[in-house]
């Protein structure tokens, strides 16, 4: 039994499959890296063996929500910031799912920062998305926790005074085991490293820079960039903590400074995900919670009588 009748069944996948039947035109900007995006989760779905009916996109709030409206899977359309604890949600209930959550740097970064850390920390099993455009592009240009320090824009008309968040070093010591950054200027390397963060068990964090056009004409395109995994100018172990962090420090240092550092730079595969640990202290059901429904002879749980039952 399968909450989805498609979960488990092999075929061969055609990334046309993720294109809607009636395609809605894009109200993306012309030459946003959002595009980007699209392509390479086209592309590395099917190559993960995902169809669209296993598939779940979790957007938030910005350019970056109107992902799930040109990927044909199942999605939800959160509030702003909140995209990653639904997508823990439904994978918790349905395991079985491929779950991508997406969001903004100012949804990801800024007002849903707290879950950021809090499922990099816990390693929920997903990968997470984040469209990195240095700006607040939907609301017309303010200033965002990615911002350069000195970026004059309409919230901060004298420049900011603030420092811009590092979003690497934020996902590593929050705890998460896949850290990476592409850029949507780099197609390749961004279907691979998509393809990579879904094949991995885990909380994969994709630090994605989508350059905007419209409204910050500063960062221009982020090129030229430079794969630190396939340079000889860098040389660390991806598998050890201490060794990401240098290479993470200059790859947010050198942003600001016009050259472009990308790739994996730190994977745990040993470490067990949320859903295991649970599952080892005996916290969380084998059988997926999703599938239960699915049996007519079923009856249905509430927890308020689980809670009750613990504390007589």
């Amino acid at each position: 039994m399968s909450a989805f009748s498609a979960i488990g069944e092999e075929r061969e996948i055609d990334r046309n499959e993720y294109t809607p039947e009636i395609e809605p035109q894009p109200t993306w900007c012309p030459g946003c890296g959002d595009f980007g995006v699209l392509k390479a989760l086209k592309g590395a779905l099917p190559e993960v063996g995902r169809t669209p009916e296993e598939t779940l996109l979790v957007t938030g709030i910005g350019c970056s929500g109107k992902l799930n409206s040109y990927l044909d899977s199942y999605g939800f359309h959160t509030i702003h910031g909140r995209s990653l604890p639904v997508a823990r949600a439904a994978k918790l209930a349905n395991p079985g799912v491929e779950v991508v959550a997406a969001g903004g740097d100012g949804d990801g970064y800024g007002i849903g920062g707290n879950h950021f850390m809090h499922t990099a920390r816990e390693n929920h099993d997903m990968t997470y998305v984040v469209f990195n455009n240095e700006i607040f592009g939907l609301t017309k240009g303010q200033t965002s926790p990615t911002s350069p320090k000195g970026h004059k824009s309409k919230t901060q008309p004298h420049g900011s005074a603030k420092s811009p968040i590092r979003p690497l070093s934020l996902s590593l010591t929050s705890g998460a085991s896949f850290v990476a950054r592409t850029a949507a200027v780099n197609p390749n390397q961004a279907q691979r490293i998509l393809k990579e963060a879904m094949e991995h068990d885990g909380f994969a964090h994709i630090d994605f820079l989508t350059q905007c056009p419209t409204w910050n004409k500063d960062a221009k395109q982020y090129v030229p960039y430079t794969d630190i995994n396939e340079s000889d100018d860098y040389d660390f172990d991806p598998t050890n903590r201490a060794d990401a962090q240098e290479p993470m420090r200059e790859t947010e240092d050198k942003l600001y400074e016009g050259e472009v550092l990308t790739g994996v730079y730190y994977r745990d595969d040993e470490r067990p995900s949320y859903q295991q640990e649970k599952q080892q202290i005996g916290e969380m059901p084998d059988e997926p919670l999703a599938e239960r429904y699915f049996d007519d002879d079923y009856e249905w749980e509430r927890s308020y009588d689980s809670f009750i039952d613990k504390h007589k």
